[in-house]
């Protein structure tokens, strides 16, 4: 558990351990800018001592996990979770809208072809995906001195991976075309595989 240090500029430093932080608040040498995560700022002048911080991201669209560390120890580690409603929350709106000029504007020509989007739009909920990675930048930033950001995409394009050349059509006729759904596929891939089917039938429901 650590107390983050801003210096009296408001740029961050290393964190501390919560009796140093006890220290300087009761010697009058810092006080408390935010309560989560509990954030100190000092009071006297101070560059600050900085060790190298590495941040780790795993991007994702359910959950965003961060972990900020040095060499040899866990500063920060936390886990996001976006928002999942968006989608619902705009159909509902559309239906109140809708609802709302059929008893008061039902008169008016429709006008569903006025619509432009601005270049480099993005739905919505994309929209909010990339806000909250940015967001986490952000705010790790306030509190770490980060030096190095990794981000983990975990993202295989498999198809390329088996053929480097494949482009066009063949992207859209994949190895599971003409079967009814991913079950019958792997069900197919045991009957016509050399392995064991009951082992090969196993490891594909795992």
């Amino acid at each position: 558990m650590f107390v983050y240090i801003l210096n009296c500029h408001g740029q961050p430093i290393m964190p501390c351990q919560p009796r140093k932080a006890r220290l300087l608040l009761k010697a009058g040498k810092a006080k408390v800018v935010k309560m989560v995560p509990f954030t100190l700022q000092l009071l006297y002048g101070s560059s600050g001592f900085k060790q190298e911080v590495s941040l780790g991201i795993d991007a994702g669209t359910q959950h965003i996990g961060v972990s900020a560390t040095t060499e040899r120890v866990v500063l920060f580690e936390a886990e996001v979770q976006p928002r999942s409603d968006i989608q619902e929350g705009l159909s509902t709106r559309r239906q109140f809208r809708r609802a709302r000029r059929n008893r008061k504007t039902g008169y008016r020509q429709a006008r569903f072809l006025n619509r432009k989007k601005p270049q480099g739009w993005l739905a919505p909920s994309v929209q909010h995906k990339v806000e909250a990675h940015l967001k986490t930048l952000r705010v790790l930033h306030k509190l770490l001195p980060i030096s190095k950001i990794t981000l983990e995409v975990a993202q295989f394009d498999l198809q390329k991976i088996r053929n480097p050349d494949i482009e066009g059509k063949a992207y859209q006729e994949g190895p599971q075309l003409g079967f009814w759904n991913e079950r019958q596929y792997v069900l197919w891939r045991v009957g016509h595989s050399q392995v064991d089917p009951h082992i090969r039938l196993c490891e594909s429901e795992q």
